[in-house]
């Protein structure tokens, strides 16, 4: 159930009504809002919560909640931790599983807060830094990059769904099958600025201009989105990190079936280089 623990207040108001006659002043019973504006980033294994701060005077921390359904009577949200700030990392998640997040605001009398009214969630993916593609004209055997492998393949490989390429004298990352697609996503200084998978938006060729520090978004052709950024372009060799995610028809950013109908049908060079 959506609500934070309050036997904090109760044994507070259980305290003042037991002394109600004392010369003691009453205890503080007020708790803070709850927090707003939170929100997550994807990562690998982890997903790091983000949240506007409070403005009570006697605040003194907050508490994250995290839960396996969004709401209900069988979706307890259970205390994962603590912390003075408005960002906290939570580890040790499975990658492909979605879960959901809240917070918690409480003062130093120890009230607590209700929990964030916003639905949040998010679902943990594998990701990869500095990984090589070479270009396909010059060394065509590690050109490709299969996102549900992890793995470099040749640029004419069955199984691969982009490949860098310079032709022309533009460097394209490719996308050379019909059933999957490619755009820039445009510069950002992380990976991470990317959060998410547009649902439209596609090169109609399937292929984009490689600049460095742009992020580029893939769709496979076994409806799972991905993430590239270009960190170095040189001698070409194209460094790109990756993001990947395992969870099908999931956009925060598998395997390949073992059965497929018929051939998958690949675009054709002039289609590639937009002639």
């Amino acid at each position: 159930m959506r609500s934070a623990l309050v036997m904090s207040s109760m044994l507070a108001l259980a305290g003042v009504l037991a002394g109600c006659n004392d010369s003691t002043a009453p205890r503080d019973l007020v708790p803070p809002a709850a927090p707003r504006g939170v929100a997550t980033i994807t990562g690998d294994h982890v997903v790091f919560v983000g949240w506007l701060a409070n403005t009570e005077a006697d605040l003194a921390g907050y508490r994250i909640y995290k839960a396996s359904c969004a709401d209900g009577q069988g979706c307890p949200y259970d205390a994962i931790g603590v912390t003075t700030g408005t960002r906290f990392t939570v580890e040790g998640l499975t990658n492909g599983e979605t879960r959901y997040f809240a917070v918690a605001a409480y003062d130093r009398a120890g009230n607590e807060s209700e929990l964030s009214y916003d639905i949040v969630f998010d679902t943990p993916r594998p990701e990869g830094f500095d990984q090589v593609l070479t270009d396909a004209t010059t060394s065509p055997a590690t050109s490709g990059w299969d996102f549900s492998a992890r793995a470099v393949l040749a640029f004419d490989d069955p199984a691969v769904d982009v490949y860098y390429v310079r032709s022309g004298g533009v460097d394209r990352i490719v996308a050379p099958f019909v059933d999957t697609e490619i755009q820039d996503a445009g510069y950002a200084t992380t990976l991470d600025a990317i959060d998410f998978a547009p649902a439209s938006g596609w090169s109609p060729t399937g292929a984009a201009e490689l600049i460095v520090g742009h992020c580029y978004v893939v769709k496979t052709f076994d409806d799972h989105y991905a993430k590239l950024r270009l960190t170095s372009l040189a001698a070409g060799r194209a460094q790109l990190d990756w993001a990947y995610q395992v969870d099908p028809g999931n956009r925060e950013l598998k395997a390949h079936p073992t059965n497929r109908e018929g051939a998958r049908v690949r675009r054709s060079l002039a289609m590639v280089m937009g002639q």
